[in-house]
């Protein structure tokens, strides 16, 4: 049995594919743990959803931002952009049982007992397991509910750019999931800045990465993310690890094997974008 951790997959479906039978992938007894981001970009969002639903009981999911903005897509509060390649999903004759599907995946994955969590972008320093349980917890409630168009149509209003206790309830779920699918940087006062995408070579001086600020996990816990191709897997803490490699803009789609600690890497079929 096996622990296989996959960066942003971004609708390659053609690389999930090979990347699987590159380590002989078995539904039946490993276990694919899924950064995020499964939807838009690439050619085969349809085909990656449906592979996933399908062997669902071997996944172990967390919800992207950008399959927060499919929601938002098919709750009409959000437009279908060319550039997102989703014309196949959204006209496909199973895309409420899929939608249905995705909606129900949490915004956290913890394991206790092989010591991993996994985000699609970051946490703040404030958060400790129990806090990234409960508004997870709190997240999935609301998207599993029936009326979770509501909150997907509201999740993206303005909200306070520097975590408090004391924001409201709706507040404070807005600001987690800024904060876990959106995060890369913050200023040294701990506000987020939601708009730099650069590599933190190339950013402004005042920014640093959220994995650079001490937090409230336990060091002996391996933190995996996606979200920022830009690092390209590199230049983390060494309990930090990038999982988004670019597979979508023509760079490669990374898994990583827990049991050996060893990385594979699918080469992108697609062209580099710009």
């Amino acid at each position: 049995m096996s622990t296989y951790i996959i960066g942003d997959i971004h609708g390659c479906y053609d690389e999930l594919c090979l990347l699987l039978k590159l380590i002989n992938f078995k539904v039946q007894n490993d276990t694919l743990w899924l950064t995020g981001d499964l939807v838009s970009r690439g050619p085969g969002s349809l085909q990656v959803l449906r592979y996933l639903k399908k062997i669902r009981s071997s996944v172990r999911i967390v919800l992207g931002n950008h399959d927060l903005n499919l929601l938002r897509l098919y709750c009409k509060n959000s437009l279908n952009k060319q550039k997102d390649n989703l014309n196949e999903l959204i006209h496909a004759s199973d895309f409420d049982e899929l939608i249905d599907w995705l909606r129900k995946q949490p915004l956290v994955q913890i394991d206790k007992e092989k010591k991993i969590i996994m985000v699609h972008a970051g946490i703040i320093p404030e958060w400790n397991i129990e806090d990234l349980c409960m508004y997870s917890k709190k997240i999935e409630s609301i998207l599993s509910s029936n009326n979770y168009s509501y909150f997907i149509n509201s999740m993206h209003e303005k909200t306070s750019s520097k975590w408090s206790y004391k924001l409201s309830n709706i507040d404070q779920l807005r600001f987690v999931i800024k904060t876990l699918t959106r995060l890369r940087y913050c200023f040294p006062d701990g506000k987020l800045d939601m708009l730099c995408k650069e590599n933190p070579k190339k950013a402004f001086h005042l920014l640093k990465p959220w994995f650079t600020f001490k937090n409230k996990i336990p060091e002996e816990y391996s933190f995996f993310f996606g979200h920022w191709a830009s690092l390209e897997g590199k230049n983390t803490p060494r309990n930090m690890f990038a999982m988004d490699t670019g597979c979508c803009w023509g760079g490669c789609l990374t898994l990583f094997h827990w049991e050996t600690k060893k990385y594979y890497h699918q080469k992108s079929c697609q062209k580099k974008r710009i």
